[in-house]
């Protein structure tokens, strides 16, 4: 159990992004957004000092926890007797996951440092095969844009290439008042739930390829935005090429990036 007198033991770091939650409702909330679904393990990444962890724990799943900063890491040691074993004191993003899980599939969650948050999502998407669920907190700006639809203003890059593979879910809204320190904007909870069919029918490197390219000059169509691909004046003329990036579902990307195959 939480000793918590020690409570206060780790400082929040800035240059790691940490904001500790402190209110105990919205933990548990988030920790219920999980589905248990289809795996057996959950990895938790940044978990400071354990609030979120500790209503993981009461799961029926094995809880795995990922952290960078040593003091967490003492901290949650000290207090979390029957985890230790399954702490993970490296860096989330460049740590081979295999060496713990060994191609097992397992479920993220976490309350993400606001400056690694979309490197994670990226990730995530690399790791897919093994990732069908995925939920946590984000700048709340971060999480709409990864689950808005086509024609909104945010739509983009990170929409596209996460909605091609996970249905996303934008679950609520957390207010900055609940953290130490407080954030200086509000932060949201999202949900990813792998889809069925998660292999696209088209080479999947040069789908991110064109989606990035794409997005890059958003303003233009894609007929000007997509010219480095030296299309052919005869797929120039389809009318999909007359459209700008935020008006194409992920249907229409996957599509439109066959054409290209296509024409090479």
């Amino acid at each position: 159990m939480l000793n918590k007198s020690n409570q206060n033991q780790v400082k929040a770091k800035k240059h790691l992004g940490q904001h500790f939650l402190n209110d105990e409702s919205v933990a548990e909330k988030i920790a219920n957004t999980l589905t248990l679904n289809n795996y057996k393990n959950v990895l938790e990444i940044g978990p400071g000092m354990g609030v979120l962890t500790k209503y993981l724990l009461k799961k029926d799943v094995v809880t795995y926890v990922i952290e960078i900063d040593t003091e967490s890491v003492e901290y949650l040691q000290s207090n979390y007797l029957n985890l230790a074993p399954r702490i993970i004191e490296k860096d989330f993003l460049k740590y081979d996951l295999n060496e713990v899980f060994q191609e097992k599939p397992f479920a993220i969650i976490g309350n993400f440092p606001y400056n690694i948050s979309t490197q994670i999502v990226f990730k995530t998407l690399e790791m897919r095969n093994q990732i069908p669920e995925f939920s946590g907190m984000f700048q709340k700006e971060v999480a709409k844009r990864i689950c808005s639809k086509e024609g909104s203003k945010v739509y983009g890059i990170l929409s596209v290439l996460t909605q091609a593979f996970y249905k996303a879910e934008y679950l609520f809204t957390v207010s900055p008042n609940v953290f130490n320190p407080p954030p200086k904007v509000d932060s949201g909870v999202l949900r990813l739930t792998r889809k069925e069919n998660y292999s696209l029918p088209c080479d999947e490197k040069f789908f991110f390829k064109v989606v990035k390219a794409a997005f890059q000059q958003r303003r233009k169509t894609l007929r000007n935005s997509l010219k480095t691909f030296n299309l052919s004046d005869n797929l120039k003329a389809n009318s999909i090429f007359g459209k700008r990036p935020e008006q194409l579902t992920v249907e229409a990307f996957i599509e439109l990036t066959q054409l290209i195959e296509k024409d090479k």
